[in-house]
């Protein structure tokens, strides 16, 4: 991995504070981010980050310094972390050092690359503004993401996150010819297990990249994970020409790494004890995500906001860079309306008739407003009844119902446990089927005829193989009040 030259340059550990290392050299001083080695047969692996004097560094500790001690011999190695990059690494786990921890054959014959690389000039930056087509209508249709650019994904634990996510890297290696990379920032053991584990059941991890900076990792090696994982996405766009979909999870866990390292470090602390370095660090990495003339490398990334507080420091800074957010709502998942996003509070700047077209910006907005009314009629529904309603009102419920099946979608990934075959839905046809249901083309048919189907067409298809007890409530006209909490009176068919 590192290139060793003949004449080794060597120092001698001063100082040793938890992952922050002194280092003395009488010769000459490693220049910053250069990889040092140290310990028994060189495990400890430590990065240069500052030069207090002419004779000492301070470098940050990618891996434990247990055993550590003053008076240890260091070797400088001559050059920075470097990652591997190119086809071998498909359907490989690494780790920040690019070694396998799928318990698979160590990489051979890959050739790898400094992890500190500049964003892409303005010049290679391409000026257009296009859509990143997911496959998946809700978000297609009313968060469009931008290609080459960076979407935020909150949500808790049990809402869907992992389903949603494992989804596009199907869409995006399946039907559109790219690369997806997910990079586990503070990432659980277990769950890296179960998402590697689920990602093969699927059968996407042959067109995917995997690389942890686990939780039990030190703040440095988690810190760097980020930078690798863009390195490696960096080649597929640059020297493939291909479009990389880049997961990272948890963008948070970053931030919080520097933290450490700053603090450790014995820099003086910014607000709320956030390292003062935090918006340059962020943007270092963030810039790097970028639409260019030879490919895009696309990034959903899941966001902490620590203690729901949204003027955190963090949370400022990581939205400044987001062109979409994307909220999971666990009401909805509840209610079995998957994906739950919640179409309310999730958005995108891209969103705008200059960008994705006059007829798409204004079906969305009427969807937008045709669910907010429905949210407003709820509470009415629940304490009156639906038929208290004006039948104005009742058309609004009746189409937004009819909206939040539509807008349900079978995955691929969730196959063997729904037993439906997944579907990928274009922009056009889920476009098609929001316009004709908001015409009431649709108003006759059973909401479930709408549930968990592709495009609008498959709704006939459906409805030949409902029950007849299903098609006589439909054609009944609106059923009563319970109907607002997904159950008519006396039959058990239209909830999802």
């Amino acid at each position: 991995m590192i290139e060793s030259s003949d004449k080794v340059n060597t120092g001698v550990v001063s100082a040793v504070r938890g992952g922050v290392v002194d280092i003395c050299f009488n010769t000459t001083l490693p220049p910053i981010y250069s990889l040092l080695r140290c310990g028994e047969n060189n495990q400890i692996i430590i990065e240069v980050l500052a030069q207090p004097d002419a004779t000492h560094v301070r470098g940050m500790a990618l891996t434990p310094t247990q055993g550590l001690a003053r008076g240890a011999v260091v070797n400088d190695t001559g050059g920075p972390l470097l990652a591997p990059v190119g086809k071998h690494v498909l359907g490989r786990m690494l780790d920040v050092f690019g070694k396998v921890i799928d318990r698979g054959p160590p990489l051979s014959d890959v050739p790898w690359r400094p992890v500190h690389q500049a964003p892409p000039t303005l010049a290679r930056r391409s000026t257009k503004s296009e859509i990143f087509e997911t496959g998946i209508k809700v978000i297609d249709v009313l968060m469009p993401l931008e290609r080459g650019g960076k979407a935020g994904l909150f949500g808790g634990a049990g809402v869907g996150k992992t389903v949603l996510l494992t989804e596009m890297i199907h869409n995006m290696v399946g039907h559109l010819n790219g690369v997806s990379m997910f990079c586990g920032i503070g990432e659980r053991c277990r769950e890296g297990e179960e998402l590697y584990r689920e990602m093969k059941e699927a059968g996407v991890l042959p067109n995917m990249v995997m690389i942890f900076g686990q939780m039990n990792e030190p703040p440095g090696s988690r810190f760097r994970v980020g930078h690798a994982a863009l390195t490696m996405a960096e080649y597929f766009r640059d020297d493939e020409h291909r479009d990389v979909l880049l997961l990272i999870d948890n963008i948070f866990r970053f931030i919080q790494a520097g933290s450490e390292v700053s603090g450790l470090m014995g820099q003086m602390p910014s607000r709320l004890g956030y390292q003062p370095t935090m918006g340059t660090e962020l943007s270092g990495l963030e810039e790097r995500i970028a639409n260019t003339d030879t490919g895009a490398i696309t990034s959903i990334q899941a966001v902490y906001v620590p203690a729901d507080d949204f003027t955190d420091p963090s949370a400022v800074h990581t939205f400044s860079h987001l062109s979409a957010s994307i909220v999971l709502s666990r009401q909805r998942a509840s209610e079995g309306l998957f994906p739950a996003i919640d179409p309310l509070q999730s958005m995108s700047r891209m969103a705008t008739p200059s960008i994705i077209g006059k007829r798409h910006y204004e079906l969305a907005q009427e969807i937008r407003r045709t669910l907010a009314q429905y949210a407003d009629l709820k509470d009415i529904i629940a304490m009156l009844g639906l038929e208290q309603l004006a039948p104005e009102d009742r058309n609004v419920v009746a189409r937004a119902r009819r909206l939040e099946r539509y807008l349900t979608q079978p995955f691929f990934t969730t196959k063997q446990f729904s037993g439906l075959e997944g579907k990928v839905v274009s922009l056009q046809d889920a476009l098609d089927g929001c316009e004709r249901i908001l015409r009431d083309e649709f108003k006759d048919f059973p909401e479930s005829a709408l549930y968990m189907i592709g495009s609008i067409a498959e709704a006939k298809a459906k409805l030949g193989t409902l029950p007849p007890e299903v098609k006589a409530i439909a054609s009944a006209g609106p059923v009563t009040k319970s109907t607002i909490h997904g159950q008519p009176e006396n039959a058990n068919v239209d909830a999802p």
